[in-house]
């Protein structure tokens, strides 16, 4: 779109603009008022067709945006950015890759100036907004700045919104010196997104200033379908924010995407949250390795004035970036993730493949591929990194590792002619989906398996748990020679003292072994035994008791509620067919609920359905398992039947699995239900 060059056809575009906004939100006219383009947009004395666009982040934008740590503190201001782009610097984030220093939301007055421009908060930026840029400039790095594709932000204080301002905002910014807009969505009063987008691109390009380009629309029209030729990323999710969940959540909604994303053009599913303290390392290495593999801009969310060293050591890892800003700039594909088992692979410009075995569920879990299944070419043995780990071994294809729960492990696997010269890659294993009553004793299988193509010598095993608990060996612990695919398996008798309350508990299974240089190496995995009580007798609801593990697909598993996608308790009545349920379950296909039965119960039953808040859409099929069995299935329902009864025969099973796929078309709205969900025992 050019720039019309005269006040009458300006004032043409914003009285269709205007007119397009009460049109499509029926406001009246004062509600909306055009501002005067001779003032609020004024037009260069010659303006030019807008430029072709130079290539721009032809990787993943890396840097830093204030929201997730400050919304609109006080707290947010100029000390801090400044403060950011010196520990960018100080800490290595520079070198490591990050770049932008990008301001949020809350920046600006809520009034325009009395020639319609911007005017930044005089608290919180004294010193104007170009100063803030030149500091960041003199630093290296580059400077980013926000506004909404509407006539406020987002913020409930109603800062200025660019929609009929955009080439005043534009020239505006590129006189400051911005190389990033974040451009949001919020009261954009119902105007066509495409064309909101694309005049602040047009107004973009009029600057002359080359400016990345990101359209925060949520999602809500399909960008990925439409902005390549816009901007250079857009959101795929609504907000993220900093707890397992919504992590979780929105990295599903943007895995299905790989096909939109390459050089200059990425899927955007919100920024890091690693920092801000609202989940675990482990779960914070997750998160940066699945972004990292997803080929998302890579944002720091946090307060780097404030986070622990742990977060230095997760946003600094420079293997894990350059999976994330490999040149070939093709974004992961999932290859599996059955039972909260993903495998993800990447392919990389130097014709290796980034592998993340991860792992959703809340106990460690074995998760397998190879690397003809990642997408190498078949060969005798392959060099395989651990990015985590830091270490390299040599393996004959098997890709596999005991991941602990919402962990990830993260691979760069290749054809590297030196093989040879690394050690065998080994798995260490132990049984999964163990449960013990307190005052007993279970048994437990570990495994030690040589992956690698060279043997592993005086190969050994041991296995310890919690203090006061009794671990003994029930058969051989060592091995002389463990040969490609050789297995060292040892049986474990565990014993849980008397009185150990019901949970989940770990146990450490620890493997050594020598290569054929004679050097020692050893491994150790996390495994869990899960102490239960006996079902209670005669009937009862399952939501009134506690589940083993749970695996879903948005969202938790909702107790008495349907599933709302996000956090705990944001369901409604479970209701089905119109129907109204006090007691149940509410999940999200795909989805696994197992609940320890102890071969003390009979029958589950209960009224399945799709439950009616996502209207007309929503395909789903349940099924209840004993133990390895499935017992029973309903086939495929949708949202237009009414409630379904099951019922399955459990007799003799130590565990019920409650499982609901996404009926085969696919995860959209699959919002299940089992409701009145009872067990009788």
């Amino acid at each position: 779109m050019r720039y019309p060059p005269t006040p009458t056809a300006r004032r043409r575009v914003v009285g269709a603009l205007t007119a397009a906004l009460l049109g499509t939100a029926g406001l009246t006219a004062p509600a909306v008022a055009a501002p005067d383009p001779d003032r609020a947009t004024p037009a260069p004395a010659a303006p030019a067709a807008p430029r072709a666009e130079e290539p721009l982040a032809l990787t993943p934008p890396m840097g830093f945006n204030n929201w997730n740590s400050t919304h609109c503190r006080a707290d947010f201001n100029e000390d801090m950015v400044k403060g950011i782009a010196d520990i960018f610097v100080e800490r290595g984030l520079k070198d490591a890759g990050y770049t932008y220093v990008n301001l949020d939301d809350c920046w600006a007055l809520p009034q325009r100036n009395a020639e319609g421009k911007l005017v930044p908060d005089p608290v919180r930026f004294p010193n104007g907004i170009k100063a803030v840029a030149d500091y960041v400039h003199s630093k290296g790095l580059k400077f980013g700045i926000y506004t909404s594709a509407g006539t406020k932000t987002c913020n409930r204080a109603g800062f200025p919104g660019a929609l009929g301002h955009e080439y005043s905002d534009a020239q505006q910014f590129a006189d400051w010196g911005v190389d990033y807009l974040k451009y949001d969505n919020c009261n954009n009063q119902g105007v066509d997104a495409k064309l909101r987008y694309t005049t602040m691109r047009d107004a973009l390009r009029a600057t002359g200033r080359p400016i990345v380009y990101s359209l925060c629309e949520w999602g809500q029209n399909k960008p990925w379908e439409w902005a390549k030729d816009v901007g250079q990323l857009w959101r795929t999710t609504g907000d993220i924010s900093d707890n397992w969940g919504s992590m979780l959540s929105i990295m599903k909604r943007n895995l299905p995407l790989a096909q939109y994303a390459g050089p200059g053009h990425w899927n955007d599913p919100d920024m890091l949250e690693v920092g801000n303290g609202g989940m675990t390392d482990t779960e914070y290495r997750t998160h940066f390795s699945m972004w990292s593999i997803m080929a998302a801009p890579l944002l720091i969310g946090a307060d780097l004035r404030k986070v622990p060293e742990s977060a230095f050591e997760i946003l600094g890892n420079r293997e894990v970036i350059a999976v994330n800003q490999d040149r070939l700039g093709k974004q992961g594909t999932v290859l599996s993730s059955e039972g909260g088992r993903w495998v993800v692979a990447r392919e990389l410009g130097d014709g290796s493949r980034a592998v993340a075995l991860f792992n959703e569920s809340n106990r460690p879990q074995r998760i397998s591929t190879t690397a003809e299944a990642a997408g190498l070419p078949r060969a005798g043995a392959y060099k395989v990194r651990d990015l985590w780990q830091r270490t390299s071994a040599n393996t004959a294809g098997t890709l596999s590792a005991t991941v602990p729960a919402h962990g990830t492990v993260l691979l760069r696997v290749s054809t590297d002619r030196a093989w040879p010269l690394l050690p065998p890659a080994v798995e260490v294993s132990a049984d999964e989906n163990v449960t013990v009553e307190s005052g007993t004793t279970e048994k437990v299988v570990s495994a030690f398996t040589n992956l690698g193509r060279t043997p592993a010598l005086a190969a050994s095993v041991s296995v310890t748990g919690p203090e006061g608990w009794r671990v003994r060996a029930a058969s051989r612990t060592t091995a002389p020679l463990l040969t490609t695919g050789g297995k060292l398996s040892t049986g474990w008798e565990v014993t849980v003292p008397e009185g150990t309350a019901t949970g989940s508990y770990g146990l450490t299974v620890k493997a050594a072994y020598r290569t054929l240089t004679g050097k020692r190496l050893t491994a150790s995995v996390p495994a869990s035994v899960s102490v239960v009580a006996p079902p209670p007798a005669g009937d009862s609801y399952l939501s009134d008791l506690g589940w083993l593990s749970s695996v879903n697909g948005f969202g938790p598993v909702e107790k008495d509620r349907s599933n709302g996608e996000s956090k705990a308790g944001d369901g409604n009545p479970i209701t089905i067919g119109g129907q109204v349920f006090a007691k149940g379950l509410g999940v999200h296909a795909s989805s696994t609920v197992e609940y320890y039965t102890g071969a003390r119960c009979s029958r589950v039953t209960a009224q399945v359905g799709v439950d009616d808040e996502k209207g007309a859409r929503g395909t789903v099929a349940f099924e209840v398992w004993a133990d390895a069995k499935k017992v029973a299935s309903t086939g495929v329902l949708t949202n237009a039947m009414t409630a379904q009864p099951i019922s399955a025969d459990v007799g003799g099973a130590k565990v019920v699995r409650l499982v609901v796929t996404d009926g085969g078309d696919g995860i959209d709205s699959d919002h299940a239900d089992w409701a009145d969900l009872k067990i009788v025992c």
